[in-house]
């Protein structure tokens, strides 16, 4: 069993660098469809950008308007 493993892994340790090492076909260029799933992903995170950018605009200026337009109730007890 252990002589297996032992092929087994200096098997690996060789084919692991042919394995890795890529085509020129394939380094050349991208492919189209490569480049549409790119593109699409990128339109998906614009059109969820702008939304996100409103609601967090308008969440920030509810925050900070009602914070300065409220003032302290009159209870009618004495601070020190």
């Amino acid at each position: 069993m252990k002589f297996k493993a032992a092929i087994l892994t200096a098997i690996m340790l060789t084919t692991t660098p042919a394995l890795a090492s890529s085509d020129m076909e394939t380094a050349a260029g991208t492919s189209v469809l490569v480049l549409l799933f790119l593109g699409f992903g990128a339109l998906v995170v614009a059109c969820q950008l702008v939304p996100s950018l409103m609601l967090f605009c308008s969440m920030l200026k509810g925050l900070f308007n009602n914070a300065a337009q409220e003032s302290l109730p009159k209870t009618g007890a004495k601070t020190l």
